[in-house]
């Protein structure tokens, strides 16, 4: 869900019961004519989704709430819920500790050495220009230009103070005009930022606000000073507060909270990561590798919600039952071309067919730069083709 400002243009515990019927999303396969879908797999250690109607993978660090009538139902004091055991491994599944993608900290380190030699370039001028004999022209008349004044060093030389209120803006904007969730206000939102935050062992839960989507669907995460914040899009929920797809929701609560947790929203990192704008490939390649380490939170915070929120985010809360979500990610493999790479070389967030492939084959990393392969020949498309998405769509809103 860029180096953290609103997490769209320039960029998406145990989870609660399910107390009512969801519909299974997962097409039923005739099993003479093609292999049962990898998002429906009777077991994660497959690297796909569990199936629908297996319980989710138990998750450790019981939130138990505080005694009764001391807080309101479903409320956290200030730091959260208990933080879970921190001994899990790193990895891809629901039950390990998120895992950073194996690109992401090579290229911050070439990305912070670029935008070091930058800002020493820049001091070097200024002193330079500072110091230096004035130029005088054939006529004695003493130039007044100076490469001081362009716009790019005066960026650079003032970046720490514009960043620093960049940030505190953002986070002014937000509690000017941003519905805070609480407890009373979209209280199932609220759990779900405190149960993510207790899931990644954070100490402390960030604030989360709603904000008016005008039909967009996005979150995003930020922070300012020692204040961390999640933004959630209001189309994301209904009339009433409540989520049009909780599962997917959640997954992308957890997606944002795992910038968070990632370190992603740091005022230093973001500074050391001030030119990534303006590398071509090597910026957008850093920001597609954040993204993947932010997905593979929101899967291990709720790994069945993957396949709804990326369904979401290719057709939008209306039509993502109409998403083929296998046949789509499918697409990864067979799609091919330059213009294909360069799109995904130059995007900040993994083209969906690539990050729906990399959801639902919890195997390996995303892919960041090659296209990934079929596991087996004529793997696909199936055989026999694929189903047909006849799910009826559910009226909202869904229960938890």
């Amino acid at each position: 869900m860029h180096p953290h400002e609103p997490h769209s243009p320039h960029s998406a515990g145990s989870p609660p019961e399910h107390t009512g019927h969801q519909p299974d999303r997962t097409p039923s396969l005739d099993k003479d004519t093609a292999p049962p879908s990898p998002w429906a797999q009777p077991d994660p250690r497959t690297g796909g989704f569990p199936a629908q109607d297996i319980p989710p993978q138990p998750q450790a660090g019981p939130y138990s709430p505080v005694a009764p009538g001391q807080y309101a139902p479903g409320y956290y004091p200030p730091s959260g819920p208990p933080a879970p055991p921190q001994h899990r491994p790193r990895g891809l599944m629901p039950w390990d500790r998120p895992a950073r993608h194996p690109w992401e900290i090579p290229l911050l380190i070439v990305v912070i050495m670029i935008t070091a030699v930058a800002y020493l370039l820049a001091l070097a001028l200024m002193t330079v220009e500072l110091f230096a004999d004035p130029i005088v022209d054939e006529h004695g008349v003493e130039q007044t230009s100076s490469i001081v004044t362009s716009p790019y060093v005066l960026l650079l030389l003032f970046a720490p103070v514009l960043l620093w209120a960049g940030r505190g803006l953002n986070l002014a904007t937000q509690r000017v005009n941003g519905v805070k969730m609480s407890p009373t206000q979209f209280p199932e939102g609220y759990r779900m930022v405190q149960e993510a935050a207790a899931r990644f062992g954070m100490y402390k839960a960030p604030d989360a606000y709603v904000i008016l989507g005008n039909g967009q669907i996005n979150a995003f995460a930020a922070g300012h000073g020692f204040r961390r914040f999640v933004v959630v899009y209001s189309d994301l929920f209904e009339i009433g507060g409540a989520a049009r797809e909780p599962d997917g929701l959640a997954f992308i609560i957890g997606h944002e909270v795992g910038h968070i947790a990632a370190g992603h929203v740091s005022y230093w990192r973001q500074l050391g990561m001030f030119v990534a704008p303006w590398l071509p490939i090597l910026g957008s390649s850093l920001i597609r590798a954040q993204e993947y380490t932010a997905d593979n939170h929101g899967f291990c915070f709720r790994p069945h919600g993957a396949s709804t929120a990326m369904a979401t985010l290719a057709a939008g809360k209306y039509l993502n039952t109409d998403v083929g979500v296998d046949e789509m990610a499918d697409r990864a493999a067979l799609d091919r071309g330059g213009f294909i790479w360069l799109v995904n070389a130059m995007a900040s967030h993994p083209v969906l067919t690539w990050r729906m492939w990399a959801l639902r084959d919890r195997s390996r990393p995303g892919p960041m730069f090659w296209r990934p392969s079929a596991p087996r020949p004529g793997m696909i498309p199936p055989h026999g083709g694929y189903p047909l998405n006849s799910t009826p769509p559910a009226l909202p809103p869904k229960p938890v």
